[in-house]
C-alpha cells in the first residue's frame, strides 16, 4: 500500500508500523545520520555539530557549512573553543543564521568539555531523560535538537519529532499541543528500537521532502 493511501485512512487507529514498512518499500534505506568523521567521539562531534546546523535550514545546506568546518579542521572541541566566533560564523554561513548558530556550537562544546571532559562516551553513559534535561539548560539546544543528538549520536531510544512528523501524523487525524506528546505517540506505538527510530524518522523526512509538505 502506498504512503499515502495509509495517511488519507485518517484513522486513529493507524497501523504504524504498517506506514513504517510503507515508506521503506517507496523511499528504501536512509542510513542517517551521515558522518564522515572516523571513530566513536569524532563521528559523535560530528553528527551533533550538524544536528545544531540543520535548525531552520535543509541538509545541504548543512553540508556545505560541515565541509567549510572539515577544511578548516574545525570539527574538534579544542578548534571549536579557540577559534573567534567571527571566524567560526564565517565557515557555516551556508547553513543561514550563522551568527546565532556559532553561539550555539561554541555553547555545546564548552558545555561536552567541561561537564564531561570533552568525552562523548562519558556523556553518554548518563540515562537518556537525565541527560536531555541537561542539554536543553544548553543555549540553542530545543527538544528537537537535543533528541537528535540523543537518537543519532548517542543511539538512544528517543523518537526524534520535526515538522515533517508533525504533519504527517495531523494528516492522518492525530493532533497534539506539545513537541512530547508527539514523541510519546510514537515510542508507545513502536518497539523501543533505536535503528527503528532513526530510519523511521529518516523515512518521515523523506516522505515530507518528497511530496513537499514544507
Amino acid at each position: 500500500m502506498s504512503v499515502e493511501r495509509w495517511i488519507s485512512r485518517k484513522s486513529p487507529s493507524l497501523n504504524v508500523k504498517g506506514l513504517y514498512q510503507s515508506l521503506r518499500r517507496q523511499y528504501g534505506p536512509q542510513h542517517w545520520w551521515p558522518a564522515k568523521a572516523r571513530g566513536y567521539e569524532a563521528r559523535c562531534f560530528e553528527i551533533c555539530v550538524g544536528a545544531i546546523l540543520t535548525q531552520n535550514t535543509n541538509w545541504k545546506n548543512v553540508e556545505q557549512a560541515l565541509e567549510k568546518l572539515r577544511r578548516a579542521r574545525a570539527l574538534s572541541f579544542k578548534k571549536l573553543l579557540t577559534m573567534r566566533r567571527k571566524t567560526l560564523a564565517a565557515l557555516i554561513r551556508p547553513s543561514g543564521y550563522f551568527n546565532q548558530k556559532a553561539i550555539k556550537l561554541q555553547a555545546f562544546a564548552t558545555f561536552v568539555k567541561v561537564r564531561f571532559g570533552g568525552s562523548f562516551r562519558r556523556m553518554f553513559k548518563l540515562s537518556t531523560m537525565a541527560l536531555r534535561e541537561q542539554l536543553l539548560q544548553v543555549h540553542g539546544i530545543g527538544k528537537e535538537t537535543a533528541d537528535s543528538i540523543l537518537l543519532y549520536a548517542g543511539n538512544k531510544p528517543i523518537f526524534v519529532i520535526d515538522a515533517y512528523t508533525k504533519r504527517l501524523l495531523e494528516e492522518q487525524g492525530t493532533v497534539y499541543r506539545e513537541y512530547d506528546e508527539y514523541r510519546q505517540w510514537f515510542e508507545k506505538h513502536l518497539p523501543r528500537k533505536v535503528k527503528l527510530y532513526q530510519e523511521f524518522h529518516a523515512l518521515i523526512v523523506q516522505w515530507g521532502k518528497n511530496a513537499g509538505r514544507i
